[in-house]
């Protein structure tokens, strides 16, 4: 089987952190985003991942060589000269992804992060005889997307879709996770494309499109709000399974997930919801809850960090105070500066507070 990421542009949505790197190489869970997505594909058999891109084509192949060895699964790029949306990319990548043996194909948007049911879709989408199955999961607050309305007499066929309900017609939003037939390919044209406003509506009118209902958690992490639910939605997840990944001890509080050459020091308090990176060294007396901490960070005595994201291998100086704050790469915060809300650029000196966004 095969699969295409739509990896996408500029992820200026998850700025200062990609401005040193593509969206799909930003770490998430000390991982890659798109490696999260790799892993489960090749899990369930799926021999080639075509990621559709349009910017640092040659950063992602670079850099995805090394784990395309690792998995024994094939990674190519399909780049485009000009945005294509999400439907147009299949088209371009349309030779990449037939191969004459009929099977269906993943199309993954990259932002996504969830278990991965691959199988049950597999599973699902050969029970119903369709031509395309996307996964939907569930909202609290369904008039704030596009949502998927069921047909009633089968409860899993797609009748149709309304974006940002008014009035109540369902609960299920489009998940980001597809498997589609080789013929679907037949109803794209090489340009910009909406497969969400275009393409699936018309499937839906020939009946031909069914959804399946995502277990477990779900989140699109393309900003850094989100990001950090979807931290707190992944350890629990993790926690679920009874891991021995996350950490344990008695400066530890709820989930936490620390990389094992990370240095700790004495008196710290660090969780819930915290991931620490490789090669990082957090001092004695620092507390951390709901956030991230990148490869080679250097957090010093007393510093607190909450619900923010701390770019690779910058400085948090002594009881600096970090809330709700996206720090880029190389970033270097001085001693007891206070930052609320704060996008601190790479590599950029924060010598006095910042108590308001910006």
């Amino acid at each position: 089987m095969k699969a295409l990421i739509l990896v996408g542009g500029f992820g200026t949505r998850l700025h200062p952190l990609t401005l040193n790197f593509p969206k799909p190489l930003v770490d998430f869970a000390n991982k890659p985003i798109v490696l999260h997505q790799i892993e489960a594909l090749k899990e369930v058999g799926v021999t080639e991942v075509i990621l559709a891109i349009n910017y640092q084509p040659e950063v992602m192949i670079s850099f995805l060589k090394d784990f395309e060895d690792k998995l024994g699964i094939k990674i190519r790029c399909s780049q485009e000269t000009e945005p294509l949306g999400t439907a147009g990319p299949l088209a371009l990548a349309r030779d990449k992804l037939v191969d004459g043996s009929g099977e269906p194909f993943f199309v993954l948007n990259c932002d996504v992060i969830s278990e991965y049911p691959f199988a049950e879709l597999i599973q699902f989408h050969k029970s119903h005889g369709g031509e395309a199955t996307i996964m939907v999961t569930k909202v609290d607050e369904p008039s704030k997307y596009g949502v998927v309305v069921m047909d009633e007499d089968s409860g899993r066929r797609v009748d149709r879709f309304v974006e940002k309900p008014e009035v109540f017609v369902g609960n299920k939003i489009n998940a980001g996770i597809y498997l589609l037939n080789p013929s679907v390919l037949d109803r794209i044209e090489l340009r910009p494309t909406s497969m969400e406003k275009e393409v699936f509506p018309k499937i839906a009118s020939d009946k031909l499109l069914y959804a399946m209902v995502l277990p477990g958690f779900w989140m699109d992490i393309g900003q850094p709000e989100d990001y950090i639910t979807g931290q707190r939605l992944y350890l629990d997840s993790l926690r679920k399974k009874a891991s021995t990944k996350l950490a344990a001890g008695p400066h530890i509080v709820g989930n936490v997930l620390i990389h094992e050459n990370a240095v700790i020091g004495e008196g710290c308090i660090i969780g819930p919801d915290v991931v620490i990176g490789p090669e990082c060294v957090i001092e004695s007396g620092v507390t951390l809850s709901r956030c991230t901490v990148m490869r080679g960070v250097l957090i010093k005595e007393q510093a607190c960090v909450s619900s923010s994201i701390i770019g690779w291998h910058s400085r948090i100086g002594q009881r600096a105070q970090i809330e709700n704050t996206t720090i880029g790469e190389g970033a270097h915060v001085f001693d007891k500066v206070h930052i609320n809300g704060g996008v601190v650029l790479p590599h950029e000196e924060i010598k006095s507070s910042i108590l308001s966004p910006g």
